[in-house]
């Protein structure tokens, strides 16, 4: 694929530059070139961020990306409106990542920019309106009503108003008419305020005055002033609490919070009333939102395994860029990580983590956090725009050397990566599935890894199939292998409940085998914990008419709703339409209604029934949506007062709890039953990264798989712990039937409203792909599994490419234009073709 930077080099050389080529935040395949104003020369670098018009209306913040003195041939270059940095945003080494990104992976430049930028660092614009001062009433050919006057009233005391400023004072839900009509009378005018996202946190702050809190006995004179004056004695007091001058009168500097001095009640017209006879003084100090930890950890001592394997992957990283470490769960892994990243910080180099989910993860942040302190940076979705900007400039001004962070923190702006650690490398949550740029981090990680000249660690006790594949055969990475649990703590042992059996012999309780109640029953006996997963939230997958078979759909998607009994309603868990759940059957009238299937919530509420002293606690998207909601569920997990916590995936990473000695996996063939090739691959690790949390440390933890299929081969692997013999098994039928490794995968998908027009879209689309001189396999067009998604009719198709040479680039380039040729006919102009390239 062509670069996006063209043959020029991104950095120009020294000359007569006039032109920059600007990264937009839209989606169109190359950079726009505006003008660089005279006025504007000396500030113009590469990476800052700038103001332009896009279009007619459109002010947009962009970033330049080259400078050149070449016009554009298409089209006059519009003038730069302002430059806003002094220093670049954006280094030269994102640049040049997003534009590998964007041409690996299909997408447009603008939406990589998008996605990198926090919205923060993005300006915002508001409509404004403005009397014009070329309007006279009296000579004005347009008679005015009274509540286009009741708006030029308000604009001769105000020089600006805001849309919503003007519904206010006219008490009505839309402007747009009243104001369209004062422009087209030439009353107002309509601007576009502009403004930064980002604020810094500002904190009102109070201290003595110099001259009084360096003299006791001005102090002194301060007290017998204020003799009776209880309210403002208090104040004076509460201050010399907290903050003692008395004894290290240079605390007074950076002074005291006043929402803290007034926290207990206190007057704040008294303390006006201080600051206004000279006693106490305020000033406004900018603030870090990011706490700024302290080092809490002692000194890390590994074990003779842990030191062996340092060694190892140090060795590895001699001759090779990438090494996996794989570790069976309970092996140690974070401890080998943290002296690695000790090692690398103290070489003057930065270090980014990269955690599958990081609210899911809090126990490895706050381990981390005691070791590191205030050189961590946390980048995550949880946080404010505000915050990840001020973890951004962090990165930026060194103060963050170490960033722990999700997928999104491949973008911050690292100038000196020394290595990169994706921790469970084999996640598929770090797989972006929309919007654009459909990344996979693990990948984009050491793509980054090698802009930087870094190395990248890959660590997992259920490496991917892709990587265990490149560090065995491929020998493209090195190998690690932590085969024993730390310490000692050993694995767990399996058993298998068999639901069909219990069913036949009436043993079955709210779904739940013998087996499975005796066991979570002997752990409560003994005071310790359990884990249930279930990868289902809601109460209960749908709800069916038991006379006529009727089950609630979605309007807007082919899916069943998901009952969520705690809301009374039923739920779609693509779009999010819900509706209250029927007291009869629309189709027949019968109320004979039943739930079927069994989803968190509904595993809670059985268990409540089963074990009513037990104190139950549920872990899923709908229990952790507060910014807060998954620490606080774990703190009161870690604090044993939850027996019995029932999750979705979320329970099955990171967690490490020294009290759980039973986890039960509710419906193993489940995960097994999905139409996808990685299907036993997927099943295989979220059944023993699940296990892995059970004895952790000196009891014997109890793992029970309830399964109708317990003859199942998946499961005499998982309990053998025979990573490698199923790996091996997978890889035959992989190889034969041209799967990942051994073939890269493009899915494309085509969306219309109309299922016609989108059908015969993909059929077209499938034609040109055929002709491609490539060597490939053009699977489809089929309907998707789901065919239609909010009111969308979706089709797919899946080619195999073959990964030597140039196929893969030649392929994309060709695709590109057929996209560009089949949506520029009238017919498909509002066809959607979404490229996702090695999908999960």
């Amino acid at each position: 694929m062509e670069s996006l930077f063209g043959n020029q080099d991104l950095f120009p050389e020294e000359g007569s530059n006039s032109f920059a080529d600007i990264i937009l935040p839209v989606p169109i395949p190359r950079m726009f070139t505006y003008r660089i104003p005279h006025s504007l020369e000396n500030q113009v670098q590469i990476g800052a961020r700038v103001i332009v018009q896009f279009g007619k209306k459109k002010v947009l913040t962009g970033i330049i990306g080259k400078v050149h003195n070449k016009p554009p041939q298409a089209y006059d270059a519009k003038p730069i409106l302002d430059i806003l940095d002094d220093q670049p945003t954006v280094n030269p080494l994102q640049i040049r990542f997003w534009v590998w990104m964007a041409e690996y992976y299909c997408c447009h430049i603008g939406e990589v920019m998008l996605a990198a930028l926090p919205s923060g660092l993005r300006l915002s614009s508001e409509s404004k309106v403005q009397l014009n001062p070329n309007f006279d009433p009296e000579e004005s050919q347009y008679p005015l009503d009274e509540r286009e006057e009741k708006i030029l009233e308000a604009l001769e005391n105000s020089p600006e108003l805001s849309y919503d400023d003007c519904e206010k004072i006219l008490g009505v839900k839309t402007i747009h008419p009243i104001l369209k009509s004062l422009v087209i009378k030439e009353a107002i005018l309509i601007f576009e305020r502009i403004q930064d996202k980002y604020t810094p946190k500002v904190e009102t702050r109070i201290r003595l005055k110099p001259e009084i809190a360096q003299d006791k006995k001005a102090l002194e004179a301060v007290f017998e002033e204020l003799s009776g004056k209880v309210k403002q004695e208090s104040i004076l007091l509460k201050f010399l609490r907290d903050l003692p001058v008395f004894n290290n009168p240079a605390l007074n500097e950076k002074g005291l919070d006043k929402a803290k001095l007034l926290e207990e009640g206190d007057s704040e017209s008294s303390l006006k009333t201080l600051i206004k006879n000279g006693i106490f003084e305020s000033f406004k100090q900018v603030i870090n939102r990011i706490d700024e930890t302290e080092i809490t950890a002692g000194e890390l001592i590994l074990s003779e395994k842990q030191e062996a394997a340092v060694s190892e992957i140090k060795t590895h990283f001699e001759s090779k860029q990438t090494v996996l470490l794989h570790g069976i769960t309970g092996s140690g892994k974070t401890e080998i990580y943290i002296q690695l990243i000790k090692e690398v910080l103290e070489s003057g180099s930065q270090v980014l983590m990269l955690l599958p989910e990081i609210a899911l993860t809090t126990q490895i942040v706050a381990r981390l956090k005691q070791v590191f302190g205030g050189q961590m940076g946390v980048y995550h979705s949880k946080y404010s725009d505000n915050e990840r900007v001020e973890v951004w400039n962090g990165v930026i001004s060194g103060r963050f050397p170490f960033v722990v962070g999700v997928r999104s923190s491949i973008f911050l702006p690292f100038d000196s990566l020394g290595m990169i650690i994706v921790d469970e490398e084999h996640e598929s949550s770090y797989k972006q599935f929309d919007p654009a740029p459909r990344f996979q981090a693990r990948d984009a990680a050491i793509m980054l890894s090698y802009f930087h000249q870094a190395k990248t660690l890959l660590g997992s006790a259920t490496p991917s199939f892709e990587s265990y594949f490149n560090a065995t055969e491929g020998e493209k990475y090195g190998l690690v292998e932590l085969p024993e649990r730390y310490g000692n703590s050993n694995l767990p042992e399996f058993h298998l409940a068999d639901l069909s059996a219990d069913k036949r012999k009436n043993l079955l309780k709210v779904d739940t085998t013998r087996m499975m109640r005796e066991k979570i029953q002997d752990a409560l006996s003994k005071n310790e914990q359990v884990l249930i997963f279930q990868n289902r939230r809601g109460y209960s997958p749908y709800i069916q008419c038991e006379d006529c078979g009727w089950t609630g759909q979605c309007i807007q998607c082919d899916v069943s709703l998901t009952y969520h009994q705690f809301a009374e309603e039923m739920r779609c868990h693509y779009c999010g339409y819900k509706e209250k759940v029927p007291t009869a059957c629309p189709a027949c009238g019968s109320t004979q209604l039943a739930t079927m299937g069994m989803g968190t919530e509904r595993i809670e509420e059985s268990l409540s029934l089963l074990f009513p002293e037990a104190r139950i606690g549920r872990m899923d998207l709908d229990t952790t949506r507060s910014k807060y909601g998954y620490q606080k569920l774990l703190d009161e997990f870690g604090a044993r007062h939850i027996d019995i916590l029932v999750g979705t995936q979320m329970i099955t990473k990171g967690l490490d709890f020294g009290n759980v000695t039973v986890v039960g996996v509710w419906d193993g063939d489940r995960i097994l039953n999905f139409p996808d090739f990685r299907s036993g691959e997927r099943a295989y690790q979220q059944i023993t990264q699940v296990a892995g949390r059970a004895g952790r440390r000196e009891a014997k933890g109890n793992v029970i798989i309830q399964t109708r299929r317990p003859d199942e081969a998946i499961y005499d692997r998982v309990i053998k712990g025979d990573y490698f013999e199923f790996y091996r098994q997978e890889m035959h039928e992989r190889r034969k039937f041209y799967y990942p490794p051994f073939v890269k995968l493009i899915k494309i998908t085509t969306r219309h409203s109309d299922y016609k027009t989108a059908e015969r879209a993909a059929l077209e689309l499938h034609q040109h792909m055929a002709k491609i001189a490539v060597k490939k396999i053009v699977l489809g067009p089929e309907k998707a599994i789901i065919g239609r998604i909010k009111n969308l009719y979706q089709f797919e198709s899946l080619i195999k490419l073959d990964r030597t040479g140039s196929t893969q680039s030649d392929f994309k380039n060709h695709l590109a234009v057929i996209q560009e040729t089949i949506t520029a006919k009238p017919e498909f102009r509002s066809v959607r073709f979404i490229v996702d390239v090695d999908p999960n």
